[in-house]
């Protein structure tokens, strides 16, 4: 089989290329008369999301699972979103020159169709981007906003007033949605109600919990790496207390792809809602 192949194994199997897989789910579509929520990791078997970065400190995506044929299906998912949850600590990490765009889709010519995908849609060129924080201690690089793209920011009311004042003067309303914490469902109204139906979290895994636990995740991709890394302390796609009842997420959808990582290999799931 084609490197640019992969084996469907769920709901069918059949052979299908990488280069539009995701795109075939076709999630505005599922968006199109309420919100719509979803969220991607890629994991190791052993579940590790992100491992000790002994050079900055901090923790960051394990080396051994990234790779370059996930990354083309994350594109995937976010060309197609109206809005891309992030947190402060990317912000922290982009002004850093720590972080890349979200969106690399104008940085690299391998994603030309992504780009004429989302024109062809008539949408903005980029997402906006909506950052979730109680602590708001982060800024709001100017390249973030280039091209008419908004960000916009979420809190408690943990958060200090005067920070709040200094982010509204500088890219407009900052929204508070919680008591001690920023609450999924209020979260989702909230962008619901300024215009956003299709939302993508490229966040962490206390994003995930704060979604799951208030039951507005429709969809979990996961992309796991056939590989075991080990590593303490580690970070897993759910961060947080012990979910009230259990979120049932069906598979969906499951795809074997043996080419990444020098034949180590791969499987894309999809899971969520039916």
């Amino acid at each position: 089989m084609s490197a640019s192949y992969v084996t469907q194994l769920f709901p069918a199997q059949e052979i299908r290329p990488l280069e539009g897989l995701y795109l075939a789910h076709e999630l505005r579509r599922a968006a199109a008369d309420q919100p719509f929520v979803y969220a991607n990791f890629v994991t190791s078997l052993d579940g590790r999301i992100a491992v000790p970065d002994p050079m900055k400190g901090g923790m960051k995506a394990p080396p051994n699972v990234t790779n370059a044929r996930d990354w083309r299906l994350f594109q995937e998912l976010a060309i197609q979103a109206d809005l891309i949850i992030t947190t402060g600590r990317y912000l922290r990490d982009y002004a850093a020159g720590k972080a890349q765009e979200i969106l690399r889709v104008y940085d690299d010519p391998r994603f030309a169709d992504l780009v004429a995908w989302r024109a062809g849609q008539g949408l903005s060129p980029q997402p906006d981007l909506v950052v979730v924080s109680s602590t708001l201690d982060f800024p709001v690089p100017d390249a973030l906003t280039h091209g008419g793209r908004h960000v916009i920011i979420v809190t408690d009311h943990r958060a200090d007033a005067a920070r709040i004042h200094a982010l509204e003067a500088q890219v407009g309303r900052v929204y508070v949605a919680g008591e001690e914490r920023v609450g999924g469902d209020v979260f989702v109204r909230l962008m619901a109600d300024l215009g956003y139906r299709l939302i993508y979290s490229a966040a962490g895994p206390k994003i995930a919990h704060m979604l799951l636990e208030d039951g507005v995740l429709d969809r979990l991709y996961l992309t796991q790496v056939c590989r075991v890394l080990g590593a303490t302390p580690f970070s897993s796609i759910v961060d947080g207390p012990l979910l009230d009842a259990p979120v049932d997420l069906p598979l969906l959808s499951l795809a074997y792809d043996p080419h990444a990582l020098d034949g180590v290999g791969q499987l894309f799931g999809c899971y969520g809602r039916r």
